[in-house]
């Protein structure tokens, strides 16, 4: 199993795009398994929880860099541990 270099927190939103890319990517690779990938788009957001949100939305940047079925996979695992609607 891969080990992924993530950092806890972000200076730009491209950074962290490219982050959860990354992990979504290693993900449906194979290279780890769901509970790497939830671990890992929990911490990233919980540290970095503006640069993922704004007005209860992912941010344009996220839009652009991560694109529709990455940002599926970050709201599902949002949505089940509680994140969206706070």
């Amino acid at each position: 199993m891969a080990q992924l270099e993530l950092k806890l927190f972000y200076k730009t939103q491209r950074e962290l795009a490219s982050a959860l890319n990354s992990v979504i990517d290693a993900y449906w690779e194979s290279e780890i398994d769901e509970t790497i990938l939830i671990k890992e788009v929990e911490e990233i957001y919980k540290n970095n929880p503006n640069r993922v949100l704004k007005n209860g939305d992912f941010t344009t940047i996220l839009k652009q860099q991560c694109g529709k079925r990455r940002l599926e996979v970050v709201n599902r695992i949002l949505d089940m541990n509680g994140h969206l609607g706070e």
